[in-house]
């Protein structure tokens, strides 16, 4: 039933994107990301420079709402845990629009990161502007951004893996992609098809 229920949703979000007449997402492969500096859910702000000698990060955009990003946070936490260690750290970011959705609120978030045992930080893009540097459109969405010559570099784009319901058939695309960039290769799979809640921007 709950297979049923996400596949349900999926097409959807398909249908509302082509009656919205939404153009086809631009790819943000081999792209330079700016440093930003978002406010976690403790309160405090973070920034990918501030995270002095990191390799890489792994960039999710979430939210409270969204049952497919509700599949994920045992597999993102195993993320966070597995490649903290080794220079490269896990960032979750809530883009949603609080207009439309009010329970994608900082205060709503901090209750879900805290239910949830989330690992790592829940920052929340206000102004939406962090995503829209991603051409993020989907939740949950992942990148891998690379330090390449002091700039950050997108060098994998789309879903954390292939199955929703079940991580042990999982292609883990995410996972794969920071293992070759830490051996000093290119991801197996650069870019995939994300699926998932459609962020609405202002």
């Amino acid at each position: 039933m709950r297979a049923f229920y996400l596949l349900l949703c999926c097409l959807c979000l398909q249908l509302t994107c082509v009656a919205k007449g939404i153009d086809k997402p631009v790819s943000a492969l081999g792209k330079e990301i700016k440093d930003f500096s978002l406010r976690n859910v403790d309160g405090k702000l973070l920034s990918m420079n501030g995270y002095k000698g990191a390799k890489g990060f792994i960039i999710v955009f979430t939210c409270n709402h969204c049952p497919f990003a509700k599949l994920y946070t045992e597999r993102l936490n195993k993320l966070h845990a597995k490649y903290s260690k080794q220079g490269v750290y896990l960032l979750a970011i809530n883009p949603m629009d609080t207009l439309v959705y009010e329970e994608e609120g900082i205060a709503n978030m901090r209750k879900w990161a805290k239910g949830q045992h989330f690992m790592f930080p829940y920052l929340q893009d206000g102004t939406q502007q962090v995503a829209k540097s991603f051409n993020a459109y989907h939740t949950p969405q992942a990148y891998v951004v690379w330090k390449e010559q002091g700039k950050w570099i997108v060098k994998y784009s789309g879903a954390i893996d292939d199955n929703g319901q079940h991580a042990d058939k999982a292609i883990p695309y995410t996972d794969n992609a920071v293992a070759a960039l830490l051996k000093g290769t290119a991801p197996p799979q650069q870019e995939t098809i994300s699926l998932g809640c459609k962020i609405n921007y202002r």
